[in-house]
């Protein structure tokens, strides 16, 4: 007899960071349709908390009293550790599915994104070789930017490169001219952006016009880089400043492998109106898949045992081979660097020979932050 689980799904598919929240319920969907796991069935549970941080606790509290004891959800890095307590509370496990700031660890959560090690330290290295030694830091004024920043500046910092100011506005903020004119006078060697949402759009449109306008070739001349930068966002920028910025990311849609073009073609045909494809969704299809396999492995939702079932789990992923760390609850993913072009897409540029162990407290690094681990080292595709 089929064993049947309940599992929370919850994102904020409406509010500021709404497009990138629909593709990571798109991903987490697509996984539950393409579910080939003998002897179990899952059913999803849709909650949206609407970006409201209130709602992601209430949200989850319902759905863990609920009998729910496995969730994959949350973008953000505030959304995440306003529901890490409940799930800690309730024995539950949070299977998180973004790129983050790292130096966290919790025995309630199974990381499904990268790490510090596996964007923001390949990012740095990239940058200060191929483009230049100084950097202005923009982000949105909340935990991931702030934290992402400091383990930005202090990379920087180690390797004898310059930050020369940061700026934060509130999430959703579009107000963005003066942060403009802050980058246009401080003349960076580049743009190392942490904005999410309708404030990075902002952004990207206003700091073109502004470069356009003063006759700066902006791509070339103060290049933007991101790790948060994505297929849906490029969509949402419009054709007049989308080319040539830079992201580091482990997915890319345009990655050629025959999984990737499988999931690609699988994913539209199940969300013709979109988001596109990106590494969000990509992570969330993730966490979907490891946790219906663990649930598989492991005959019971119990958390514990489905926990060691997941470390056990070998997925072949779009990005290429997954499998979570036993030691650290973070995933192994492979590094990658693409630049957008006209067309919202990235073309890849460098990318890691093969899947980097996370390191989610930087400890591999040594000294501190100033080398990333060896195995992290990027070749270049173009």
């Amino acid at each position: 007899m089929s064993k049947h689980y309940r599992i929370g799904v919850m994102f904020s598919t409406t509010g500021p960071y709404s497009v990138v929240a629909r593709s990571m319920l798109n991903g987490a969907l697509l996984a539950v349709a393409e579910q080939v796991a003998p002897g179990i069935s899952v059913e999803p549970v849709v909650v949206n908390p609407g970006g409201d941080l209130a709602s992601y606790a209430a949200l989850s509290r319902d759905l863990l009293q609920s009998g729910v004891r496995h969730v994959v959800g949350c973008y953000t890095s505030s959304s995440r550790k306003e529901v890490i307590p409940c799930f800690e509370k309730h024995d539950a496990l949070l299977w998180y599915p973004s790129h983050y700031e790292g130096f966290e660890s919790s025995n309630n959560v199974i990381y499904t994104g990268a790490s510090p090690n596996q964007h923001v330290l390949p990012l740095v290295d990239h940058m200060l070789a191929h483009v230049g030694s100084s950097a202005f830091c923009i982000g949105s004024n909340y935990i991931w930017a702030w934290e992402n920043t400091r383990i930005f500046r202090e990379a920087m910092t180690a390797r004898g490169a310059r930050v020369l100011a940061e700026r934060y506005v509130p999430v959703g903020d579009t107000e963005i001219d003066q942060v403009v004119e802050a980058i246009l006078e401080a003349r960076p060697s580049f743009v190392f952006n942490n904005l999410i949402g309708t404030s990075n759009y902002a952004f990207f449109r206003a700091f073109r016009a502004a470069c356009n306008a003063r006759g700066i070739d902006q791509p070339r001349v103060i290049p933007v880089a991101s790790c948060t930068l994505s297929e849906p966002e490029l969509e949402e920028i419009g054709t007049d400043a989308v080319d040539g910025h830079l992201s580091c990311s482990v997915y890319f849609s345009s990655l050629a492998s025959p999984t990737n073009e499988a999931f690609t073609r699988a994913y539209r045909a199940a969300f013709p109106e979109g988001p596109s494809t990106s590494a969000d969704a990509e992570a969330s299809y993730i966490a979907m898949k490891l946790l219906v396999l663990a649930l598989a492995e492991a005959g019971t939702d119990d958390v514990e045992t489905v926990k060691e079932a997941a470390t056990r789990q070998h997925l072949l992923a779009p990005q290429g081979e997954v499998h979570i760390d036993p030691q650290t609850l973070h995933a192994h993913l492979t590094p990658r660097i693409g630049i957008s072009n006209a067309a919202s897409r990235f073309e890849l540029i460098v990318e890691a020979p093969g899947p980097v162990r996370p390191d989610p407290y930087l400890v591999q690094s040594s000294p501190r932050y100033a080398v990333a681990a060896r195995n992290s080292s990027l070749r270049v595709v173009k």
